[in-house]
C-alpha cells in the first residue's frame, strides 16, 4: 500500500487547521462559526494548492528514474518512514482536541496551555522528525527532497493564509 493517501489526508487538515490558526484571535466578534469555517476552508485550499509541489516533484523524480519500479519502492519506504512520526504528532493533537472539545471548562482551558499550544509550536520540529523518518527507513535522497518540499509546503500554508486574507485586525 502506498503511504500518499493517509500523507495526503493528513497535509490537507493540517492545512484546514493552519487557516484557522492564521484566523484566530484577529476577530473580537462572539459568534464566529462562519468565519472559522471560512478561514479553515481557505487554508485547505492554499494547502491542496501547495502539496501539489511535492506529487510534482515525485512524479518528476519518477519519470527521470532509470529504475522506475526501485525508485517507487524506495519513495514508497521514504513515505512510511515519513508518516510514522506525523502520525503519532497527529495523535497527540486529535487527543489535545478531545480534551478541549469534550472536558469541563478548566480541563479543557488545561488542554489547550498544555497540548495544543506547545504541540503548535512544535510543529516544525515533528515535519523535520518526518523528513529524518524518510531518509531513516530507506528512503535516501529521494524521499528526503520529496518530503522536504511537502515540509516547505505545509509550513508555508497559515502564513499565506494570514498575509493573504487576515493581515488587519478587525
Amino acid at each position: 500500500m502506498t503511504p500518499a493517501v493517509p500523507l495526503l489526508v493528513l497535509g490537507l487538515a493540517d492545512a484546514a487547521f493552519s487557516g484557522f490558526r492564521a484566523y484566530a484571535g484577529r476577530d473580537a466578534r462572539i459568534r464566529k462559526r462562519r468565519a472559522t469555517g471560512l478561514a479553515a476552508l481557505r487554508g485547505l485550499a492554499v494547502g491542496a494548492v501547495l502539496l501539489l509541489a511535492p506529487t510534482l516533484t515525485a512524479v518528476l523524480l519518477l519519470l527521470a528514474a532509470p529504475h522506475r519500479t526501485r525508485t517507487y519502492g524506495t519513495l514508497a519506504a521514504g513515505g512510511v518512514g515519513y508518516l510514522l512520526p506525523l502520525a503519532c504528532f497527529a495523535a497527540a493533537v486529535l487527543l489535545s482536541l478531545a480534551a478541549y472539545l469534550f472536558l469541563p471548562f478548566r480541563a479543557s482551558t488545561l488542554a489547550v496551555v498544555v497540548g495544543l499550544g506547545p504541540l503548535t509550536l512544535l510543529r516544525p520540529l515533528a515535519v523535520a522528525a518526518a523528513c529524518a523518518g524518510a531518509v531513516l527507513n530507506g528512503g535516501g535522497g529521494p524521499a528526503l527532497l520529496v518530503g522536504a518540499v511537502a515540509a516547505g509546503a505545509v509550513l508555508c500554508v497559515e502564513p499565506v493564509v494570514h498575509r493573504r486574507w487576515y493581515q488587519q485586525v478587525r
